[in-house]
């Protein structure tokens, strides 16, 4: 099996670039991307259990590997919430799938998005870290508008080995991510 084509990249033109950007000693230290996490919460999936069967397919066909049902940890009664119910599904990707899903994010889903100018570069958590968050899932070209019974949005949490918010964005950026300007 070939090497993804993002990892290529990574390897022939982002190091070389972070190591002169950031001045790191060795190449070990440069920043790499760990994993990507897929989550779709369905909080409606408490009266309507159909909704996540058609979550799980959608969020498999995305990422290319079965997802795992998230259950709710505690009962809410104001939200009609038992202890052990379904209430979302998740994937996490790591290593060729992930390159293969990031390059299909950054070169056809994003640009699917009606009025994209770019993804906010505020979105980093302190340590990196980047989530982004999608309002539908038909911007990705694996899912069939035909069969989506209801619109669903997802997050996506792409979590680095970098230290602060700078290396990560600068990172997150030569892999070609479309940052807003």
């Amino acid at each position: 099996m070939t090497e993804a084509r993002l990892r290529q990249h990574y390897k022939k033109n982002v190091v070389p670039a972070l190591v002169k950007e950031f001045g790191y000693k060795n190449v070990m230290a440069v920043p790499k991307i760990d994993k990507v996490a897929l989550n779709i919460g369905l909080g409606e999936a408490t009266q309507n259990g159909k909704l996540m069967d058609g979550a799980v397919n959608e969020l498999g066909q995305i990422a290319g590997q079965k997802p795992v049902i998230t259950k709710a940890k505690k009962s809410i009664a104001a939200f009609k919430l038992r202890e052990g119910m379904a209430i979302g599904t998740m994937v996490t990707l790591r290593g060729d799938r992930m390159y293969e899903f990031l390059d299909r994010l950054m070169n056809v889903a994003l640009p699917r998005v009606r009025d994209f100018r770019g993804v906010s570069s505020k979105s980093f958590d302190g340590r990196g870290n980047y989530t982004l968050g999608i309002k539908d899932q038909l911007i990705f070209p694996e899912i069939d508008y035909n069969k989506v019974e209801k619109v669903k949005g997802m997050n996506i949490s792409i979590t680095t080995t970098a230290r602060t918010d700078a290396e990560g964005l600068a990172l997150l950026k030569h892999m070609g991510m479309p940052f807003r300007q």
